[in-house]
């Protein structure tokens, strides 16, 4: 597909999905088939179908074996979005709490009802699959099992990557990819490559628990950047943040960020990948959800837009493809050197054939169609619960709509209180991440993060509901 049609077809399934969000569309309604709207178009059935596959990722149109192509049965009440969140405009030490941990911990107790993990569970992965190429890669490289590796990781691997990365619109050379135990890994390294203790790191906000426990650790401090719910993170913020405060790195996931799930519109990232050459400040993207956007464009990394090498690009598969290999990556652009050095002293080695086997599963000609299961298996539940939020939490509730990956972030009435919430709900076994872990400022206390990836089912359905029912009784009056 050329670059026009790729173009097309995005435009195709805007027009449809707006149709359908306004209601001009009813649920259930059958839509034109692909042979039809492409004549209705002027354009191939190819990029009809190519239009159509986006929409039933977004959940917004479903295939009827031998019917046609159909409006999906969405849920009938849409609570509407958070607005952006001011912040104050100095950097903050950053001292986390061990709420975090306790929220991690309570996501893997059986005896507890989760929505606190960030991760998919493992029936959501093709477990044969990767056992398969664990099992291949350890009787091909048998022997790796003996040696003790040396360098920046396997030459496969770093291949694989590279090629996975072209569908990010990155061209990286394989020799200047360093493998790592993970997407924290990475950019532990990169932090450590570009600042020192005391230094200013920029981030959105809310932000990722993860990546304020690296702050803390070392000892760096956080300079929220405000951030839309849909669009992103703001470069224009960012850029006045870059005349009034010393920044020395800005940290980001453009793409389905954590807790927000926001992708940044294309523009943006063209916008942020010349910021920071313009001011010499590296940029660490995280890239580790791209694959679970809903939208091809908006996998395309910031990192595909640097010329200057500005932007130092980190991902894993822990959360697509295979969790337990816990194999990472990271392309440090300018600082790869560096990052090079500090790997060998801070992470030291690496397991072959852990990098053996996910270069077997980056290879094989069914990764995509993998991608596209876990999508839309996930996108169900994210769809569902969007509405049994609407049905049962208080009035005034907002909730995020992402475009893909498995977290909402709700932002309850003004005045309600999440860690009161968080509490009354673990008094019943249930457990959700409380606003307040993803800010240094203390801000965000009125809201919650929901992952539902986990179990799903009947009493996950009834355990949401029970969160929303806890949060009116606990309303101020």
């Amino acid at each position: 597909m050329d670059r026009t049609e790729d173009t097309l077809y995005l435009r195709i399934a805007d027009q449809l999905a707006s149709s359908i969000r306004a209601g001009t569309l009813a649920r259930g309604e059958r839509i034109a088939s692909v042979r039809e709207l492409a004549r209705q178009q002027g354009v191939s059935m190819s990029t009809v179908v190519q239009a159509y596959r986006t929409l039933e990722d977004a959940r917004l149109i479903e295939a009827r074996p031998r019917s046609g192509y159909f409006v999906a049965a969405r849920s009938v009440r849409r609570p509407p979005e958070p607005e952006t969140t001011p912040l104050p405009a100095a950097a903050q030490p950053v001292a986390v709490s061990s709420l975090g941990v306790q929220v991690t911990a309570l996501a893997q107790d059986p005896n507890f009802t989760s929505f606190g993990a960030a991760y998919p569970a493992a029936e959501l992965f093709a477990q044969e699959r990767v056992r398969r190429a664990l099992s291949r890669a350890a009787q091909r490289h048998r022997a790796s099992l003996c040696r003790y590796p040396l360098g920046s990781g396997t030459p496969e691997f770093r291949r694989a990557v590279a090629r996975q990365a072209l569908a990010m619109g990155c061209q990286l050379d394989p020799e200047r990819i360093v493998s790592t135990t993970g997407c924290q890994a990475a950019i532990s390294l990169c932090l450590r490559a570009v600042t020192k203790p005391g230094d200013v790191v920029a981030l959105e906000s809310p932000t990722s628990y993860g990546f304020l426990e690296l702050l803390e650790s070392m000892h760096l401090r956080a300079l929220e950047i405000p951030t839309h719910p849909r669009h992103g993170l703001s470069v224009d913020a960012l850029s006045l943040a870059f005349d009034t405060q010393p920044v020395k790195a800005v940290l980001a996931v453009p793409t389905l960020s954590n807790p927000l799930g926001s992708s940044m519109p294309l523009a943006e990232r063209r916008r942020l990948a010349q910021l920071v050459a313009q001011r010499g400040v590296p940029l660490i993207e995280d890239v580790l959800y791209n694959p679970l956007c809903e939208h091809d464009e908006q996998r395309r990394a910031v990192r595909s837009y640097d010329a200057t090498g500005h932007v130092m690009l980190c991902g894993s598969f822990s959360k697509t493809l295979a969790p337990g290999l816990r194999v990472g990556y990271v392309d440090a652009g300018g600082w790869t050197a560096q990052v090079q050095r500090l790997r060998h002293v801070y992470s030291g080695s690496y397991t072959e054939v852990l990098e053996q086997a996910m270069a077997d599963l980056l290879m094989q000609p069914g990764l995509e169609s993998a991608f596209r299961s876990l999508r839309s298996a996930v996108a169900q539940r994210v769809d569902e619960a969007r509405g049994l939020i609407a049905e049962s939490f208080p009035k005034g509730t907002r909730v995020t709509d992402p475009p893909g990956g498995f977290l909402l972030w709700v932002e309850l009435p003004a005045g309600s209180d999440s860690m009161a919430l968080f509490e009354a709900c673990l008094r019943e076994r249930i457990v959700f991440a409380p606003g307040t872990m993803f800010s240094s400022t203390g801000r965000y206390r009125h809201c919650l993060r929901l992952g539902v990836v986990g179990r799903w089912d009947d009493a996950q359905r009834r355990a949401l509901r029970r969160i929303g029912e806890l949060a009116r009784e606990l309303r101020p009056a």
